[in-house]
C-alpha cells in the first residue's frame, strides 16, 4: 500500500440478479462506493470504506470481497441490521430493473489527519439520514482533504427531480472534484447541454468537473478551460462498474500527480491543460479496461499502467 491515505464514504450493498427464464439468482458485491474503494485499493492505494453493512452472509460476501483488494473498514461498520440488498431483473432483452431493500446511516466519525481525500457519491449521498451526515462529514474536512463526488442519481431515491438536483448541488457545493455521467445530467436537468452544466457546476467551488459520455468519452472543465477527451475503441464486454472505474482512475490519478490534500489543492486549482488530459485519460483507461471483461472488475496499477 502507498500514497495518501484516502476515505471513501457510502453504500455497500449485495446486488442479487435474477435473469428472466432462470429460477436461479446470482449474488454479486455492489454500490458505487464499495466499488470506488475496491478499485483504488486494487491500484495500491491506503483506502478505508466508511459504510454499514450486517452482520449476516451478505455481510461476509462484502467483507471478503473488500479484504482482496486490503480495502479497511471503519470499526462500527458491522451492526445488526440486515445488509442492504439491491435485486435487479434482468429482462430478455438484458436491461435490468432494481428493488431496493436498503438501510443506511453511518456513525459519526473523527478522520484522521494525514487522510488525504474523501470520497463519497450514490445512494450514500442520497438517503436520510445518512446523507445529512455525509454532506457535513464533506464540509467539515474540506480544505484540509480534498473532496471528491459522483452523484450516480438513483431517481427512485427521491420524490422528484427538483428535489434531487438540490441536493446533489449541495454536494456540488462541497467537493473540489465532481464527476458525473450525461446520464445523470440528463435526468437532473433534462434539455440542458452537459459541457453548460458542468461549466456552472465548476463556478460553484469545486477545482474539477468531469462529465463521462461513455464511448464518446468526457468532458472536462478547471479553471484552466474545457478539454474533450475521446474514449479508445474496446470491445464491451459489459459497462458494469465502467463509472466507478472512471472514478477510481480519476483519484488514482491525481494522487500520482501530488494534486491531493491541503498541499495539492492550490495546485489543482491552476491545472494546466497537458495535466487536465493526462488525468481524465487515466480515467478513461481504466473504464475502459473495466468494460473489456465481466463484471465490477477494475484494473490493478500493473493493468492501467500498461
Amino acid at each position: 500500500m502507498g500514497g495518501p491515505s484516502t476515505i471513501v464514504v457510502g453504500e455497500a450493498l449485495v446486488d442479487v440478479v435474477h435473469a428472466a427464464g432462470s429460477s436461479a439468482t446470482a449474488e454479486h458485491p455492489g454500490g458505487s462506493p464499495l466499488n470506488v474503494a475496491y478499485g483504488l485499493g486494487r491500484l495500491g492505494h491506503d483506502v478505508t470504506l466508511l459504510t454499514r453493512f450486517g452482520d449476516d452472509a451478505h455481510g461476509e460476501l462484502l467483507r471478503d470481497h473488500l479484504e482482496q483488494a486490503a480495502v479497511q473498514l471503519f470499526p462500527g461498520t458491522v451492526d445488526d441490521d440486515p445488509t442492504s440488498v439491491a435485486r435487479a431483473e434482468i429482462d430478455a432483452e438484458g436491461k435490468a430493473s432494481y428493488e431496493f431493500d436498503l438501510v443506511w446511516h453511518v456513525p459519526e466519525v473523527t478522520v484522521p489527519d494525514d487522510v488525504a481525500l474523501v470520497h463519497t457519491g450514490s445512494i450514500g449521498a442520497a438517503v436520510s439520514p445518512g446523507a445529512e451526515t455525509v454532506l457535513e462529514l464533506l464540509r467539515r474536512v474540506r480544505g484540509r482533504a480534498t473532496t471528491s463526488y459522483d452523484p450516480n442519481v438513483r431517481s427512485s431515491f427521491f420524490d422528484s427531480r427538483e428535489q434531487a438536483l438540490a441536493l446533489v448541488e449541495r454536494f456540488v457545493d462541497a467537493a473540489d472534484v465532481v464527476k458525473a455521467s450525461d446520464e445523470d445530467l440528463a435526468w437532473l436537468l433534462p434539455g440542458e447541454d452537459p459541457e453548460v452544466v458542468a461549466h456552472r457546476w465548476q463556478t460553484r467551488g469545486p477545482a474539477l468537473v468531469v462529465v463521462t459520455r461513455g464511448g464518446a468519452g468526457a468532458i472536462a472543465v478547471s479553471g484552466a478551460g474545457t478539454l474533450h477527451v475521446p474514449a479508445p475503441k474496446v470491445d464491451v464486454v459489459d459497462t458494469v462498474g465502467a463509472g466507478d472505474a472512471f472514478m477510481s482512475g480519476l483519484l488514482h490519478a491525481l494522487a500520482e500527480h501530488d494534486l491531493l490534500g491541503a498541499q495539492g489543492l492550490p495546485r489543482l486549482r491552476h491545472l494546466g491543460l497537458g495535466t487536465l488530459e493526462a488525468l481524465v485519460a487515466t480515467a478513461i483507461r481504466s473504464a475502459s479496461i473495466t468494460c473489456s471483461r465481466a463484471g465490477a472488475n477494475p484494473p490493478t496499477r500493473a493493468e492501467l499502467a500498461g
